[in-house]
């Protein structure tokens, strides 16, 4: 028993380090080397409890999602647009840690594991997508417009907006001006498309 209590303190420890790392430098400049040295852990301590660098990220990742999706689903539903992507902003700005993990795995991800984060989005998925429906039931759609088609746009133009992002455009710009312009510019470009642009015109009769 108290070897087991052990090695959950020792995972626990290299899983800690290993989030500070993600969390602050990303995929890229984290290395298992610079989490041996950085937090003394032995190098054969962190392949004997995991199977390495993609293994530790991978585990990091699911802990953010998991987080993230408990969050939001505290949301009292009703909830409109503007109320889901405060809540989106709050949690990121009490995490910032995670902030870093969720974005770049939705704008950066590392190509070598991208089916693997593919499996572990689907529960956000599935949940951004009953919030959107949600407040299209409060609208009332054009005529030749079903909710399929609302459902389809909205995740065609989510993937051109996140693209967007993707871009070289914000590549030199600091982490945590991406992230919250992203989520401000998300909420506006969402309210753009259920509400739209303009006002009709109002008939003079």
């Amino acid at each position: 028993m108290k070897q087991q209590k052990k090695t959950a303190r020792t995972k626990e420890r290299i899983l800690n380090a290993s989030m500070q790392e993600f969390g602050k430098k990303g995929y890229v400049q984290t290395t298992i080397n610079g989490i041996c040295t950085k937090y003394d852990i032995p190098k054969g301590l962190i392949y004997h409890n995991f199977k390495g660098k993609d293994n530790l990220y991978l585990i990091c990742l699911e802990k953010v999602y998991s987080g993230f999706i408990m969050f939001l689903k505290e949301m009292k539903e009703p909830i409109t647009m503007q109320q889901y992507m405060q809540r989106r902003l709050d949690f990121f700005s009490e995490h910032p840690l995670y902030a870093r993990l969720f974005f770049e795995s939705i704008l950066h991800p590392p190509e070598n594991l991208v089916m693997q984060i593919k499996e572990l989005k689907k529960e956000f998925d599935v949940l951004n997508q009953r919030i959107y429906r949600a407040s299209l039931s409060e609208i009332t759609l054009r005529d030749g417009v079903s909710y399929e088609d609302a459902m389809e746009y909205y995740a065609m133009m989510q993937e051109m907006f996140n693209a967007f992002f993707s871009s070289p455009a914000f590549s030199e710009d600091h982490f945590e001006y991406v992230v919250k312009s992203h989520e401000e510019q998300l909420a506006r470009f969402l309210d753009y498309m259920v509400y739209g642009l303009a006002e009709k015109e109002r008939s003079n009769k």
